[in-house]
Formats: C-alpha cells, structure tokens, sequence
C-alpha cells in the first residue's frame, strides 16, 4: 500500500506541559487561564481542551521548560478563582507535528500517525491538530525514536 504523502516533520523539544483539570465547565475558564499566563509573560506553544462526562473542563497546554514552574505557580494562583481540582506539571516533554497541505483532503492521517507511534512504543499525552497539521505532546526522551516512525510511516518531499 502506498504511504501518505505530507510535506514535513516539525518537532519542538524543552516543553513543559501543564493542565488545569477537572474545572466546573462554564466560559471564561480558558480566557482566565490564559490570560493568566500572558500576563505573566508566559508564552503558550500548545493548547488544548475538552469537556468530560462530568461537565468537567480540562486544559492542557505547553510552555518552554524554563517557564514551567512559573506557569505552575501563576496557575496556582488563579485556581480557587475558576475551581480547578488541580494544576499538574509535566516538566519534560515534546511536540511532534506532522504537516501538509489542506489535510481536510487527506483521509487516515491522523490515524496513520497515531498508529506508527503506537507501533514504537510511545504513549501520545495530548493531541492537537488543524487544517494542515497534526500534533501530538509526548515524553520529550521519545522525540527521536518518533520521528523515525513517522519518516517510515509517511512519504516525505
């Protein structure tokens, strides 16, 4: 079977990721948390957000490593406010993205990424994605042996 053609991998290493999870959902949660990190001078590299079973909001989103304990404390602080159970840190982690044209187009890629990391051994913490790419936060040791996958796994320029 032929490989799926994308135009490229991007990685982006030294992330820390951090979550406010298990947030009665009501708007303004995501505004107060990021606005909270901007003002901070916090910059957010990756974001994302669901709403569970329990009408729960959880955020989870990556800074540069070294802004990692700030982002904690700056979290920490606004966390009575929106109701957060809690704020986590993951200090050590990576972003893989794989991009193309108009993904839209392009039906299994996600699937086919997934499953190539899968085949590696390699647990995706966060998911992202937009017209033209697909991004996975993984543990930052995985980042080399992920990008090896996904060159076997898809057709590069």
């Amino acid at each position: 079977m032929a490989r799926l053609k994308i135009g490229g991998i991007m990685q982006s290493a030294h992330l820390a990721k951090i979550g406010v999870m298990s947030v009665p959902d009501r708007p303004g949660i995501a505004g107060a948390a990021l606005s909270a990190l901007g003002d901070a001078g916090i910059n957010v590299q990756f974001v994302v957000q669901c709403i569970d079973l329990h009408n729960h909001t959880h955020i989870i989103c990556c800074v540069a490593s070294e802004d990692g304990q700030r982002a904690l404390k700056t979290l920490e602080a606004i966390r009575p406010d929106v109701g957060a159970q809690e704020i986590t840190l993951v200090p050590d982690v990576a972003i893989i993205s794989i991009f193309g044209p108009d993904f839209r187009e392009i039906p299994g890629i996600a699937g086919t990424m997934f499953r190539a990391l899968a085949a590696v051994d390699i647990n995706i913490l966060a998911i992202s994605t937009s017209i033209s790419t697909v991004s996975c936060v993984l543990e930052a040791d995985q980042i080399e042996a992920a990008v090896r996958a996904l060159n076997e796994a898809f057709e590069l320029p």
